[in-house]
C-alpha cells in the first residue's frame, strides 16, 4: 500500500502506559514505512527526469525506455547528472520537512500527555481534599456525639450518686428510727413488774 501524505497527517500512534509519548516501536516502523515510500518516489523521479531528459534530447520515447541506452549517452548523463542534485536537495527538503513534521506531532503528543498528566494530578488533589474534608467533618461529627453521650452517662452517674447517697442516709435514718424504739421499748419493759406484765 502507498503511503500518501494523508497517512503520515492522520497516522495515530497508541500512548505508552506509565511513560511519557508513544510507543518508540511502532513510531520507528512508522518511519520506516515513510523512509520506503519516500526512496521509492525518488528512484521514480529520477526515472521519470531521466526518461524527460532523453525525450528532450531527442531520442524516441522507445528508445528512451531501457535505462542503459540513456547512460551510455554523453548528453542525457551529463542531465541526469543535474538533475540527480535538485532530486537529492529536494528529497533532503521533504525527509527534513517529514521529520519537521512527525517533530511537531511527537511534540503535541507530548504536550497533550503533560496537560493531560497535570489535570490529572490537580482532579486526584481535588479529590483527596474532597475525601479529607469529609473524614474531618464526620471525625466531629463523631467527637461531639460521643462527647454528648460521655456528658449525658456523666450526668446519669452523679444522679445515681446521688440517689445512692440520699437512700442511704433514709434507710440509716428508718434503722436508728427502729432501733431507738427497740431500745425504748426494751427499756420501758425493764421497768415495769413482772407481774404487771401478767406473768
Amino acid at each position: 500500500m502507498a503511503l500518501t501524505p494523508d497517512d503520515v497527517v492522520t497516522k495515530q500512534f497508541q500512548h505508552v502506559r506509565f511513560k511519557d509519548g508513544f510507543d518508540p516501536d511502532e513510531v520507528d516502523d512508522f518511519l520506516d514505512e515513510i523512509v520506503i515510500e519516500w526512496r521509492k518516489a525518488l528512484e521514480e523521479n529520477v526515472e521519470l527526469k531521466g526518461k524527460l531528459a532523453a525525450y528532450e534530447s531527442g531520442a524516441a520515447p522507445e528508445a528512451a525506455a531501457p535505462a542503459p541506452a540513456v547512460v551510455e549517452a554523453p548528453a542525457p548523463v551529463a542531465v541526469a547528472e543535474v538533475s540527480e542534485e535538485p532530486a537529492a536537495s529536494g528529497s533532503a527538503t521533504a525527509t527534513a520537512g517529514i521529520i519537521e513534521l512527525a517533530q511537531r506531532l511527537h511534540d503535541e503528543h507530548v504536550a497533550e500527555g503533560e496537560a493531560k498528566r497535570k489535570q490529572l494530578i490537580v482532579d486526584a488533589e481535588a479529590e483527596v481534599k474532597r475525601i479529607r474534608g469529609e473524614a474531618e467533618a464526620k471525625q466531629r461529627e463523631e467527637t461531639s456525639r460521643l462527647e454528648r453521650e460521655r456528658n449525658s452517662l456523666e450526668a446519669r452517674i452523679t444522679e445515681l450518686r446521688n440517689f445512692e447517697r440520699d437512700y442511704r442516709n433514709q434507710l440509716r435514718g428508718y434503722i436508728e428510727g427502729q432501733l431507738r424504739d427497740l431500745d425504748e421499748k426494751s427499756a420501758s419493759t425493764d421497768s415495769t413488774p413482772v407481774s404487771a406484765i401478767g406473768l
